[in-house]
């Protein structure tokens, strides 16, 4: 009866700390007053981590109590079994004169060796349900964002709300020369944000409900924030949903969590999580942006300004599948250089970058480009069109004429 006790008030201890330790997490980032500062100014993972990151929204709240309410039960249920498994070995072991027992069943322990866990499991999926049930709540946002995935890159546009209209490409901004590549060592000193940092973020303002829709156009990605318990495929050909809705201001980082090809590691995702004065300054800043890069479609460009271009258009977006060099991939990713597509009738590449095409020659599938402004299509084409070892014989395209295919 003593043991009993002892291990009654044990679990008891155990599950108290276990609830304990999410408000606790949640005090610390409110106390900072930012969630940057809350995690070591990364916004991100931090080294040596041994839990799940600070939560930054309500339902990361949740699923981290969850995560150490039942790493507690766990806890108290190993203890449990392996302290009784082991107090009876060494208690009623043979060398103490004991034999063993020459029953073959008990109905109460049967009871409640199945009773005992049922009630484990509902009050384990209970407080889960709840949580899950809110989590694909994405009713009533302040916000919709569509979020696009590509090999390497997310594109978004705002939907609906205040920044409606505003859309851009998110691309990981690391230089390459601190990355490196296979058999070559970096050049340069690795940041504190290597492979964490892009060129866009995301922004959206503090304590207002984002709703995001998801999908892809080459193959499966996933968008994941951990600090806000998001996690969401993006599927080729289908549409899915979820939503956030940050408690602080700060930066917050994740990365495409499917494996989605040989750049997967390279395809990191960050939010900024403003003020609402700060969020209209940059809405208001963003849309001047986009009016100024908006180019006349019209406009009669010369060979060397596309070319020009292009060539920025070409290593934003291209270079990762097709290479500098314009070889490709072997078995993988189709080159540029010498290709019957580039040196043929420009029609078909026009086509191939505004629809995409899946030739069967290569697992990888050349994805559509629609963001893409009909100057930045007409641009990259040329460009590859005068490059490398390339004489195509319609070697310029203008803005027109992908204006023209895209109808």
């Amino acid at each position: 009866m003593k043991h009993a006790k002892r291990l009654q008030a044990l679990m008891l201890g155990l599950s108290m700390l276990a609830a304990g330790l999410p408000a606790w997490a949640a005090e610390t980032a409110a106390s900072t007053g930012t969630y940057a500062a809350a995690t070591g100014g990364t916004g991100g993972p931090i080294a040596n981590e041994l839990n799940l990151q600070p939560p930054a929204t309500q339902i990361a709240t949740e699923v981290y109590s969850l995560h150490n309410w039942m790493m507690g039960v766990c806890l108290v249920i190993f203890i449990a079994v392996f302290g009784v498994m082991f107090y009876s070995i060494f208690k009623h072991r043979k060398s103490l004169g004991h034999k063993p027992a020459t029953f073959h069943e008990s109905t109460a322990v049967e009871v409640a060796w199945t009773i005992v866990p049922f009630l484990i499991v509902i009050g384990m999926a209970l407080p889960a349900t709840r949580t899950v049930v809110g989590m694909k709540d994405t009713s009533n946002a302040d916000i919709t964002i569509k979020v696009t995935g590509m090999q390497w890159k997310w594109g978004y546009d705002y939907l609906k709300g205040e920044g409606e209209g505003i859309s851009f490409l998110s691309t990981l901004s690391t230089p390459r020369a601190q990355v490196g590549a296979p058999g070559f060592e970096p050049t340069e000193k690795r940041g504190d944000n290597y492979l964490m940092e892009v060129d866009n973020e995301v922004v959206v303002p503090v304590h207002r409900k984002i709703r995001l829709i998801t999908t892809a156009n080459d193959v499966i990605h996933s968008w994941s924030i951990p600090a806000f318990a998001v996690k969401q495929d993006a599927i080729p050909g289908f549409v899915r949903d979820t939503w956030f809705k940050a408690e602080h201001t700060g930066t917050f980082r994740g990365y495409c969590s499917e494996l989605c090809g040989k750049e997967h590691a390279f395809m990191p995702i960050v939010v900024r999580v403003v003020t609402d004065a700060e969020y209209k300054t940059w809405v208001d800043g963003k849309k001047k942006e986009m009016a100024a890069l908006a180019d006349d479609p019209n406009k009669v460009w010369t060979i060397d300004e596309l070319k020009t271009k292009g060539e920025k258009v070409y290593n934003t977006n291209c270079v990762v599948c097709h290479q500098a060099n314009g070889k490709g991939v072997p078995a993988a990713f189709a080159p540029l250089d010498g290709s019957e597509a580039v040196n043929g009738p420009k029609a078909e590449q026009i086509n191939v970058l505004l629809h995409g095409k899946k030739s069967g020659k290569y697992p990888a599938e050349m994805p559509a480009w629609k963001q893409l402004s009909d100057t930045d299509i007409a641009a990259v084409i040329t460009y590859t069109r005068n490059s490398w070892s390339n004489k195509a014989a319609e070697n310029i395209v203008q803005p027109a004429e992908v204006l023209a295919a895209r109808k």
